[in-house]
């Protein structure tokens, strides 16, 4: 996607005017407005819209560049446009992360397993602290105003946020439908012993919790089928505190989750409740279920807030039930997600 930013625009003047200045030695000068426009934005005329031999898109901000207070910035602008647009984040490959604590564990956890550091850009507020175990000798950190971090952070009180990490997206993501290069399933995770796949989940906030859940409970990746939300998404980042930059992500259709499975021979279980009339009797979600299931290389498919599983996963896929006594039909995702990855988790 080609964006770019024109920071100053010499004004136009009537017609009768640039005759007269066509046909004159009268000089028509610039007004004072202009020339202190040209003063305050020039520093920026330098910034990198343009995209790399990959293909992606790429805005780099001068390294000179340590404070910005103005909100029409173009640098601000573009972070707006990586808060808002899934598109524009993955012309980017590149998202925002908001708060100290998932900037905090999302470094320590690159460190850890000694994976270069994806942060760009450090957005401190005004007199805050460089969060404690951030190496800022490799990113570019730049002071900003309260109005530009309650704007970017999308929080009405900004000195409940005193960071912002401009990201790129972690080697662990991949999108299969985009980079058609990466056919060979087994490069996509790891270990393939629990894969989550979410089938259709549309709400950021479920997402993000459910990908936070795999990570607590040691699960190997997660799995996007179509019409689920954009994992870099801002509320779906808040939900997963940081776990979309941890845990293996592949986006990809129901050919290569069967190119998957049949690579590994994986079981491929469903959460589905246990309503009378269905076609298939769904699986207890029991403890003697649990064991059999132990020690096989196992995907684990939720479906979507309103509609449930797809008619394709219903097919493809061995039904489990969360066993209960009340009276309710159901639960939201993200709640009978967490009991299906807590009970399933790998056994050490």
């Amino acid at each position: 996607m080609l964006c770019s930013y024109k920071l100053w625009v010499q004004a136009s003047y009537p017609p009768h005017l640039k005759l007269l200045n066509q046909n004159s030695n009268i000089p028509i000068p610039k007004t004072k407005t202009q020339f202190q426009r040209k003063s305050l934005d020039s520093r920026f005329d330098d910034i990198d819209d343009n995209a790399d031999g990959s293909g992606l898109r790429k805005f780099a901000l001068p390294s000179h560049v340590k404070s910005i207070t103005s909100t029409s910035n173009p640098f601000v602008k573009h972070c707006l446009k990586l808060k808002n647009s899934s598109s524009y984040r993955h012309s980017h490959a590149s998202a925002l992360v908001v708060g100290t604590t998932p900037i905090r564990e999302i470094y320590r956890y690159k460190e850890s397993s000694q994976e270069k550091t994806v942060i760009d850009c450090l957005l401190l507020l005004e007199n805050a602290e460089i969060p404690e175990g951030l190496d800022t000798h490799s990113c570019h950190v730049v002071r900003i105003g309260s109005m530009v971090m309650k704007k970017l952070s999308g929080v009405q009180s900004a000195e409940s946020i005193e960071a912002i990490a401009l990201m790129r997206f972690p080697t662990s993501f991949l999108n299969l439908t985009v980079d058609q290069n990466k056919s060979d399933s087994q490069s996509w995770f790891p270990s393939t012993h629990r894969i989550l796949v979410l089938d259709g989940i549309q709400d950021p906030g479920n997402l993000g919790t459910l990908i936070r859940s795999a990570m607590a409970f040691q699960w190997d990746g997660i799995f996007l089928l179509p019409g689920c939300c954009d994992p870099f998404n801002e509320k779906a980042l808040r939900a997963s505190r940081g776990a979309s930059f941890q845990l293996p992500i592949v986006s990809g259709s129901w050919y290569h989750l069967q190119t998957l499975k049949d690579t590994f021979n994986m079981k491929m279980l469903a959460g589905h409740p246990d309503i009378d009339g269905k076609l298939k009797k769904p699986f207890s979600l029991s403890q003697e279920f649990v064991h059999s299931v132990a020690h096989v290389p196992s995907c684990l498919v939720l479906g979507s807030e309103g509609r449930g599983l797809s008619e394709k996963s219903q097919l493809k896929c061995e039904l489990v039930s969360i066993p209960m006594t009340g009276k309710f039909e159901s639960l939201n995702v993200s709640v009978a997600g967490g009991i299906f990855l807590y009970m399933l988790q790998p056994k050490n």
